[in-house]
């Protein structure tokens, strides 16, 4: 990469133990190592924000802001206003390639995580193909140029209406998830015009591997409403049922454990499961669907792509799987998390003596709500002075009607926030923006891609006109 600082005073770089490192670059893919497990540093609670959390490009101006992309953080929430979503171009566009290079062709970035007409664009630009899993996401990755053979079609419920688009359209893959869409395909297919390719398809089965990670986002257990279960036969049956439709061609299986997990046994374990029904069936593909566990604390580390690829691939072949299948995932948190940061704007300081200090932001549960949904936990810090000791405890909260609008529960700040500050979150590049809401009647942020030193606005702010345009008259 050219050096973006080139005509420009030169930042500093953003050192793992908080204090500045005079670079002539801000750091980049090869200045830092990936986090490959164990703790991190600077894990006590008055510690500067650690650098494995920021995006790849991040660094430390003269003046001891942050810039991201070679753009002063400060300066942006300034100029777009708050709250605001600032993803590191760089950052994305290295992850893709490392998903690529951990899993070949076919690995697929899960949309879910953050999609917009200039996320599917980036994505395929870098070789990615795109998991969808509704008619919105489809349609959406569609309107970006993306070739639909490149596309996955999810979903444990998919509509005859979804299905349609999807064989018209000649989505790559469609992977079924129930006997109701077995027959709604078959249905499809025996109306098809005669001469069309069949549709290749998936079918996504239960391995029973329950993981440490919160039960709302568990989906290899048997309780779960994904999938056939291999352990009950269903998985067996699935393939045979699949098997008899002329219409469509049956080329692999997929599975899916849950989100956020750190530790690859649990995907070893998923692997030994899989490989028992997917060796004697000989098919030339095996997706294990996504789950990487990005850190979101000081005190976290989670494996990178190869890691998980490594381990997996290992696995699968010790349990039989001919190393010719294709064997590839569908990372989504893991290439959009730590590649965001949100801006918000400090508007209340509420000390209550005795019990806690509210720090009130422009922003809240509905442009996050993980930390409701799940208990979540974010760092907190101040783009004007990144580097600084975060000594002063305090709660982040949103301007929402609910006590549980939390951003942060328990957050580390500087001694002298204030109001008018600019306070942000990193790692909010994965499920903020995507679960976003409009309670409260609050328009949704920008989304802005920084690069070069430059700002690109990629989803405008919602105003408040766009909040009637739904409204019948």
């Amino acid at each position: 990469m050219a050096d973006e600082t080139a005509g420009h005073s030169h930042p500093a770089a953003l050192s793992c133990d908080g204090m500045i490192t005079h670079r002539r670059a801000p750091i980049g893919g090869g200045d830092a190592p990936e986090p490959t497990g164990g703790s991190a540093d600077h894990a006590g609670p008055c510690a500067p924000l650690s650098r494995h959390l920021l995006p790849e490009t991040a660094a430390v101006a003269p003046n001891g802001h942050l810039t991201v992309g070679g753009v002063d953080m400060v300066e942006l929430a300034g100029a777009l206003g708050t709250p605001l979503f600032v993803y590191d171009e760089e950052h994305l566009r290295a992850r893709c390639r490392e998903a690529v290079a951990a899993w070949g062709d076919g690995v697929a970035y899960a949309t879910k995580a953050f999609l917009c007409v200039a996320m599917a664009r980036l994505a395929h630009e870098e070789g990615v193909c795109l998991d969808v899993s509704t008619l919105g996401e489809l349609h959406v990755a569609l309107a970006a140029g993306v070739p639909p053979e490149r596309l996955v079609l999810h979903g444990n419920n998919k509509s005859t209406e979804e299905l349609a688009a999807a064989l018209s359209s000649g989505v790559g893959r469609i992977v079924v998830d129930s006997f109701d869409e077995i027959a709604r395909l078959g249905a499809l297919t025996d109306q098809a015009a005669a001469g069309r390719e069949r549709p290749k398809v998936l079918v996504r089965v239960t391995p029973g591997v329950e993981v440490h990670t919160h039960e709302f986002v568990r989906t290899g257990q048997e309780d779960t409403k994904f999938g056939f279960s291999i352990a009950s036969g269903a998985a067996s049956q699935a393939v045979a049922a699949i098997e008899l439709l002329p219409g469509v061609e049956l080329v692999g299986v997929h599975a899916h454990i849950g989100s956020q997990v750190f530790d690859v046994v649990h995907f070893e374990e998923a692997a030994e499961v899989l490989g028992s029904l997917v060796a004697p069936l000989g098919l030339p593909e095996l997706v294990v669907g996504g789950g990487l566990g990005v850190a979101y604390l000081n005190s976290e580390r989670a494996p990178d792509q190869r890691a998980w690829a490594d381990a997996i691939r290992h696995a699968c072949h010790a349990a039989g799987v001919d190393p010719a299948t294709r064997i590839t995932a569908e990372p989504g948190r893991s290439i959009a998390a730590a590649a965001g940061v949100t801006l918000y704007r400090v508007g209340t300081i509420k000390a209550l003596p005795g019990i806690r200090t509210y720090v009130s932001v422009d922003g809240g549960m509905s442009d996050n709500p993980r930390p409701v949904l799940y208990g979540s936990g974010y760092e907190a810090f101040l783009p004007r002075a990144v580097q600084a000791s975060r000594p002063r405890a305090v709660r982040v909260v949103g301007k929402h009607c609910e006590t549980g609008d939390v951003v942060v529960e328990d957050a580390s700040v500087p001694e002298d926030l204030a109001v008018g500050d600019v306070l942000a979150t990193p790692v909010t590049g994965a499920y903020g923006y995507a679960m976003a809401s409009n309670y409260n009647k609050v328009p949704r942020p920008a989304v802005v891609f920084v690069r070069d030193g430059a700002p690109r606005v990629v989803v405008r702010r919602e105003t408040l006109d766009d909040l009637l345009r739904l409204d019948a008259p």
